[in-house]
Order: C-alpha cells, then structure tokens, then sequence
C-alpha cells in the first residue's frame, strides 16, 4: 500500500513585503497564510500524512500553529535547506529512511488555494506516472530576453505555467537528486526541472491547475488573495443550512428593528431559543456594563448556556462634527465602540463553555472616513480591527469571531438619516440577516463577511 504524504514546503526566510516573520505567517481572512494551506492537506481524503519543512528560526511558530489548530495529519517538522533543493532533500532523505513505498506530494506553503480536485488528480496521476507536474496555460506572450534585447518569442500554444503541488514516487524524485548531486553545476529551483534534467527517460505529466491557485509573493499578493477568499467565503455560506440553528441558544443586542430584528425573526423558524435586548424593549443599553452582564446572564440562567452573540447595536448621526454637541458625541463613542467592548468582554465566558461565536457589525464607509459621519465611519473601522484582534486571541479558546460588513442597507436607522432612497439599490434587512446566521454556522473566524447587492 503507498502511503501519500503531503509535503508542504516553507524554509524561506524571506520578508519581501515588510512582515516580520516570513511571508507564510502573514495573516488573511482570520489565519496565516500557511494554515490555510495545511488546513486544506488536512481535509483532503487521499492525504494521509503531512510534512512541513521549516526553517529552524521557526520551528516554534510551526509547531504552535499546528497543536492550536489540532493538525493531527502533521508527524514531521523537518529543518529546511539554504535553498528549495535543500528543502526537498530534507523531506526526500526523511522519508527514505522509512523505507516504505511512498508518494511525495509537494506543495509551497504560499498556495493556500490549492484544492482537494487538484490534490485528488495529481494523486490519482501518480498511479500511472512516477513523476507529476501541475499548470495552467500562460496568459501572457513569453520573450526571452539577452542584453535587453528580444531573443526569441516562443509559441505559446506550447507554454504553460507550472504551480505546486509536484508530485512523484519517492525512489524517483530520490533517484534524480542522487543523478543531480554528482553535477558540480547543479542548481534547481523546481522539483520537475530535477528530474527533468537528470532523468530523462522519465516521463511528467502535468494536470491542469487552476488561475485562483496563486503563489503570494509580494505585497499585492496579499490584496488579490483577499479577494480571492472573500469569493471563497461566498461560496461556503451559500450552501450553509438554516438547520444548524436547532438546539442553538442566541443572543442579539439590538433585536428590536432593523438587521437585529430580521436575525431574530429568521432564527425564530430554526429554534424557540433567541433573546434579543434594546433600550426599547428591555432599556438594555450596552454602553453600560451592567446592563450586558444582566442580560447575558438571565439567558444562561434560563438556557444553561449560550452557543452565538450578536450585537447590531449602533447609532449613526449624519452631521458635520463641528455640529454635534459632546453629549451626542459620547453617546455615539459609548454604544458603537464601548458597547461592543461591553458585549465582548461579557459574553467570553459563555462563549468558551459552547466554543461558540461573537458575531459584529462593520459598515462600507469603514474602508475610508466619510464626510458628516465620521464618527460612524471611525467606530466602524475600529470594529473591523477589534474583530481581527480578538479573533487571534481568543483562537485558542475555540470561539469564533467575525463581522458582516453590509452594503447601504435599508432599515430605520437608515431612513431617519439619509430619507427615502430608490429601493432598488439597497439591501433589505432579510439579506444581511440571512448571510449573518450562515456566518454564525460557519466555522470562520477572524473575517469581514460582505454582503452585496
């Protein structure tokens, strides 16, 4: 029986956009960019076992990441090479050892976006050719170049652009770097070049990758890749079920109109258990403590625990700063800012006994201040960064916390400020709702979750 071992390749150093640790430690969508790419080796059926090869400086780094998240398909942690060839012969040399039949399955820990079809394909490749490539084809017009000066442009009906995972039999890719190590002029940079070079005879075959299985390199990498899980996160929430909420216990601050309302008269469908608190229906206000802490504790005593909090509780003030008296002002500052810390600070407790989520609210004028709100505008973008922050703490505890981040939005707050708009470009408050309980169902965590008209 060949055992398929995903062998995920980090020993790069490098800090090409700033970042203090290596670029496969650089956070989106709630996670380094190396989690996501091992979480995705971890779900895939074919993978039995995982290797990552670090560099020694982080090993620490790695290996918190991988108890935090319970990775039990990782056995090694391996020191990376000066180079990607060092890197490979480190896992090549490891899994020789074992001397069993093995597939070795390469892949950059920069291409979170790998998919479980690709993984499944190039696996499913191996049992017919002992080495395996994965590409696209170029989308660009390839020139090659000497003293600035065009050589040759290739045909590129003939060109392709070659991505990870590379696969091969153990004693092949072995047996290629045995060949290429009695070459005093061997450099590699790519697994497949290795045996393309040093064991001619030996057929690659390349499986069809995809555009989205991108390598994050440089800083704009890391926008694109952004984008690129904001479509992803699309994706997952709209197969997620309403059913999920059966035997679910939630608590809404600001239940009383509005998104708040739509959340809690949805969730009302799916399970009896939802408790929503407004001044105006119960004078809970979450600028005060006490208040959050009164309500939050009637629930668990009646429910014995609670499983999502939501807090939809702002107010917007559409008016020049210069115009707002300070009392508006510390009105405004208590319940968009310290009323979410109430909230947060008060539902830990709870949230950590059913490893539940911490659900906030964001607003499209966050991404760039907004004249005559910026006050909105401020506290928006501070519940952006307070989402990311807490999520990272609060990871280890198991519980969940996000953000939706609506388009204009149809709901009263919106009409006392800005009047009858066209309805037609604005949301309704069902949509956000409904994208809202397929985030509490989701195991996402540390993510800004648009909805769009």
């Amino acid at each position: 029986m060949t055992k398929n071992v995903a062998i995920i390749l980090a020993g790069g150093s490098g800090t090409r956009f700033g970042y203090k640790l290596p670029k496969q430690f650089a956070k989106i969508a709630g996670k380094t960019i190396i989690e996501h790419t091992i979480e995705t080796f971890q779900s895939a059926e074919k993978i039995e076992e995982i290797a990552i090869v670090i560099n020694e400086n982080f090993i620490n780094e790695i290996e918190n990441i991988v108890n935090k998240n319970k990775f039990n398909k990782v056995k090694r942690i391996l020191i990376g090479g000066a180079d990607r060839a060092e890197s490979s012969l480190s896992a090549i040399n490891s899994y020789l050892a074992d001397n069993e039949n093995v597939n070795i399955i390469f892949h950059d820990a920069v291409r979170p976006f790998v998919s479980e079809t690709i993984i499944n394909n190039v696996i499913d490749a191996l049992k017919k050719y002992n080495a395996v490539d994965v590409a696209v084809p170029a989308t660009d017009t390839i020139i090659k170049v000497s003293d600035n000066k065009i050589e040759n442009i290739p045909d590129r009906s003939f060109l392709q652009q070659g991505q990870t995972p590379q696969a091969f039999k153990l004693f092949t890719i072995a047996k290629a770097y045995e060949e290429a190590k009695k070459d005093p002029n061997f450099k590699a940079t790519d697994d497949c070049g290795v045996v393309l070079k040093y064991l001619p005879d030996e057929s690659i075959f390349v499986v069809k990758g995809h555009e989205t299985n991108i390598k994050i390199t440089y800083e704009l990498d890391l926008f694109i890749a952004d984008k690129l899980f904001q479509l992803k996160q699309k994706n997952e929430l709209d197969i997620a079920s309403f059913n999920g909420l059966k035997n679910k216990v939630i608590v809404i601050f600001g239940g009383s109109y509005g998104i708040g309302k739509a959340i809690k008269e949805i969730s009302l469908d799916y399970t009896n258990s939802v408790y929503s608190f407004s001044r105006t229906e119960n004078n809970i206000n979450i600028s005060n403590i006490e208040d959050v802490r009164k309500a939050l504790f009637s629930v668990f005593e009646k429910e014995g625990k609670i499983d999502y909090v939501v807090n939809t509780a702002a107010i917007l003030n559409k008016e020049p700063l210069i115009n707002i008296d300070n009392e508006t002002i510390n009105e405004i500052l208590s319940v968009n800012f310290l009323g979410m810390i109430n909230v947060a600070k008060e539902s830990f407790k709870y949230l950590e006994k059913t490893k539940g989520q911490l659900l906030l609210y964001t607003s499209s004028s966050y991404t760039r201040g907004r004249a005559n709100y910026s006050l909105y505008s401020s506290t928006k973008a501070a519940v952006v960064n307070f989402t990311q922050a807490i999520a990272e703490e609060w990871k280890e505890f198991g519980i969940k916390v996000n953000c939706i981040n609506p388009e204009r939005t149809k709901t009263p707050m919106r009409i006392k400020n800005f009047g009858n708009e066209p309805e037609n470009t604005l949301l309704n408050a069902n949509e956000v709702a409904e994208k809202s309980i397929k985030t509490l169902l989701s195991n996402f965590t540390g993510q800004v979750v648009y909805v769009k008209k």
